[in-house]
């Protein structure tokens, strides 16, 4: 590797870094957040398929670029950081970073609202435009027990398909992307689904027709470029007035 590819290579992890504390932070403002519990994780570019996760035990409102904890595919950590990671997150990103090329990171949530919608039967319903974004984007996976079982990977990861969003049935929220920003983008939009649905849920619900879905699916195309041009960067600014020091 020539020196130059080597000073790109360290300066393409060291952005991704601070995105990815960025985003374990943003989760905690947003309330997302389950104790030291739930994961973030993003590849670091390259054949290695190594990846970036938190180190467990640490809120995630303490999260930062350099407390973050690079780990192989075999689980072993990778330079000075050997800070213990989630055994289930492990199972659940590195299964996603392996199979797929696109995967830059991989948001999972135990949120209260996105978990009342993977206990539901119907799962996520296309009741109104946020939802609508979706159309198409959604895989399932049925509950086997906390993400501890190797075995399970395959499973998970032909039930995720090409997809980018799933609901964890009885379990919570994921999302891919290829960047930090749009994998949180897509987050937020489905999380906010999940809490409208549950919100509508206390009155009689109205399907929209299926040509304005199809509409709507059609229209949600563009969510990649406006993710990494409009939001993520508004997002940071928010988060430097409300957290700031996460780039350390």
């Amino acid at each position: 590797m020539s020196a130059l590819t080597a000073e790109t290579a360290a300066d393409a992890e060291a952005r991704l870094r601070v995105d990815l504390a960025a985003a374990y932070r943003l989760v905690a403002l947003f309330g997302w957040d389950d104790l030291v519990f739930t994961h973030i994780s993003a590849r670091i570019p390259g054949p290695e398929h190594h990846f970036l996760i938190n180190p467990y035990g640490w809120m995630f409102e303490e999260i930062t670029a350099g407390s973050l904890v690079k780990v192989g595919l075999d689980g072993q950590a990778i330079g000075p950081n050997t800070a213990m990671v989630n055994p289930a997150g492990f199972t659940i990103h590195s299964a996603i970073h392996e199979a797929r090329e696109d995967a830059g990171c991989v948001i999972h949530l135990h949120t209260v609202a996105g978990t009342a919608v993977a206990s539901q039967e119907e799962g996520l319903l296309p009741l109104n435009q946020t939802a609508m974004l979706l159309n198409g984007r959604v895989a399932y996976h049925d509950f086997e027990g906390v993400a501890l079982d190797h075995d399970e990977r395959p499973r998970l990861v032909a039930d995720l398909g090409e997809r980018d969003v799933m609901i964890l049935r009885n379990h919570g929220t994921l999302t891919v992307g290829r960047t930090v920003a749009q994998a949180f983008t897509q987050m937020y939009f489905l999380e906010r689904a999940c809490a409208m649905q549950v919100a509508a849920q206390g009155g009689t619900v109205r399907l929209p027709a299926d040509p304005v879905q199809a509409v709507v699916e059609q229209q949600s195309q563009g969510l990649g470029f406006v993710a990494d041009l409009l939001v993520w960067p508004a997002l940071l600014r928010k988060l430097d007035r409300a957290n700031p020091g996460y780039a350390a």
